[in-house]
C-alpha cells in the first residue's frame, strides 16, 4: 500500500468506528481485523501504519468527529507527512480544502472533562488517561515463577506485584499461555483489596472471562472454593478452558438470570469469605487501551451504569458471610461509579464498616483507593473493602 492508500484505509476505518461508537456496535480492534481480514493484500507493515494512524486519531479527537476524514484531517494539521498524502491520486483521498471541517482536538468530551474534574482528575491526569499503555502480565505462580518468566520475555519484575512483569511493548505472549495472562498491573493491585487466602470460600459476582478468578486461585495457592458468576455466558464460557491451563481447579462457574442472580445462589447466601465484584462501569480508567470508548459514553448511560453498580452491591452483600468481606471494584475515575457508590452503601447500612486499604500503588479516596494512569503508570481504577457486621 502507498502512503495515499494507508491514508485512505484510515480514514475508511474510522468511518466504521465513529458509526459503531455512536451506535453500540462493535470496538476498534474487532473492526480493524474484519477490515483487514478481506484485505489480504495489505502486509504487515501496511496494517500497522493504518493502525497507528487510526488509534493516534482516536486519542486526538476528544469529541466523537463527524467522519473519519475529519479525524484524520486533525492528524494533518499537526503533521505536513500526512497532510502530503491527500494527494487524490490513485487510492489516496481527495485533496483538502482549506474550508473543510475537522475533527476538534481535546481529550474528552466537554460534558465527561466536567465531570472528571468534579472526581480530582484534573487536566494532566485526563491527558494520561488516552495516553499509550505498556504490556504487563501476571504470571500464574502455580506453574512458574515471575522471575523466570521475566527472564525468558525480557520483562522486568513490577514492583510490589507479587505476579506482576512488564514487558516491552509488542512482545510475543502466546508461549505463555496457562503460565501468564495479559493483565494491566492496576487490575492486579485492586485484586489484592481481597486479601485471599488458602481455604476461603469467594465468589467473584462480575467474572466475566475469569482474569481475577484466575488471580485469585493463585494467590490462594488452589485451596479453597471460588464461585465464578456473570450474566454473560460467551465471555463466562471461556472461564474454564483457562483455568484448565492454568492448573486452576478450584473454579467452579455459574450463569446468571439478569435481575434474578440471586436465584441461582441461594445456596452460598450469607456464606462466602469474600465477594468480589469488578463491576460493569463507563470504562474511563482503561481508555488507554479503548480510546473510542469515550465517544461512546452518554449521562443516560452513565446514569444506567450506576444503577446496575448500586444493585450488584446489595446482591453481593446479600451473599457474604457475618464478618466477611465486599470487595468492590471499578475500572472508573467518575466519582458517582467508585467513592459515591460506596458512601452510598455505608449510609444505607452502617452496620458495615470500610476496611482501610494500603496497596503497593494508588491512594486513598473516600471510603476506598484509586489509581490513575498520571499517578501509577497503569490503567485507572477504584476499589474498596467493605466489611459484614459479625
Amino acid at each position: 500500500m502507498t502512503p495515499p492508500a494507508r491514508t485512505q484505509a484510515a480514514i475508511e476505518l474510522l468511518d466504521a468506528i465513529i458509526a459503531a461508537a455512536r451506535e453500540g456496535g462493535a470496538a476498534a480492534d474487532t473492526l480493524i481485523q474484519r477490515y483487514f481480514a478481506t484485505r489480504r493484500y495489505a502486509g504487515s507493515k501496511d496494517r500497522r501504519a493504518v493502525r497507528e494512524l487510526v488509534y493516534a486519531a482516536i486519542r486526538a479527537a476528544g469529541e466523537r468527529p463527524g467522519g473519519g476524514r475529519a479525524a484524520m484531517l486533525l492528524l494533518a494539521d499537526r503533521d505536513a507527512g500526512i497532510a502530503a498524502t491527500f494527494d487524490g491520486e490513485g487510492h489516496g483521498p481527495p485533496p483538502i480544502h482549506p474550508d473543510e471541517p475537522k475533527a476538534k482536538a481535546g481529550v474528552v468530551p466537554i460534558w465527561l472533562g466536567k465531570r472528571l474534574t468534579a472526581s480530582g482528575i484534573g487536566r494532566a491526569e485526563q491527558e494520561a488517561l488516552v495516553a499509550r499503555a505498556p504490556l504487563d502480565l501476571r504470571v500464574n505462580t502455580l506453574l512458574a515463577s515471575p522471575a523466570e518468566v521475566a527472564a525468558e520475555t525480557g520483562g522486568e519484575l513490577i514492583p510490589g506485584l507479587p505476579a506482576g512483569v512488564r514487558l516491552p511493548t509488542g512482545t510475543d505472549v502466546s508461549a505463555l499461555a496457562g503460565r501468564a495472562e495479559i493483565q494491566d498491573a492496576g487490575s492486579q493491585v485492586v485484586t489484592l483489596a481481597a486479601r485471599a487466602r488458602r481455604g476461603q470460600n469467594v465468589i467473584d459476582l462480575c467474572a466475566g472471562a475469569g482474569g481475577k478468578s484466575l488471580a485469585l486461585a493463585a494467590v490462594m495457592d488452589n485451596d479453597g472454593a471460588i464461585i465464578a458468576t456473570d450474566t454473560d455466558r460467551g465471555r463466562l464460557s471461556h472461564l474454564l478452558p483457562r483455568a484448565e491451563r492454568a492448573g486452576a481447579s478450584i473454579i467452579a462457574t455459574r450463569l446468571l438470570d439478569p435481575g434474578h442472580e440471586l436465584s441461582t445462589l441461594t445456596d452460598v447466601r450469607g456464606r462466602a469469605d469474600t465477594v468480589l465484584i469488578d463491576a460493569p462501569c463507563s470504562g474511563s480508567g482503561t481508555w488507554r487501551r479503548n480510546p473510542e470508548a469515550r465517544w461512546r459514553l452518554t449521562p443516560d448511560r452513565i446514569e444506567r451504569l450506576v444503577a446496575t453498580q448500586a444493585r450488584l452491591i446489595g446482591i453481593g452483600a446479600a451473599l457474604v458471610r457475618p464478618g466477611g468481606a465486599l470487595v468492590f471494584i471499578v475500572c472508573s475515575l467518575l466519582d458517582e461509579e467508585g467513592r459515591g457508590q460506596v458512601a452510598a452503601f455505608l449510609a444505607d447500612r452502617p452496620d458495615w464498616a470500610a476496611d482501610p486499604l494500603d496497596l503497593p500503588a494508588g491512594r486513598a479516596h473516600g471510603d476506598g483507593w484509586r489509581l490513575d494512569p498520571a499517578h501509577d503508570g497503569t490503567d485507572g481504577f477504584f476499589v474498596a473493602r467493605l466489611l459484614a457486621p459479625c
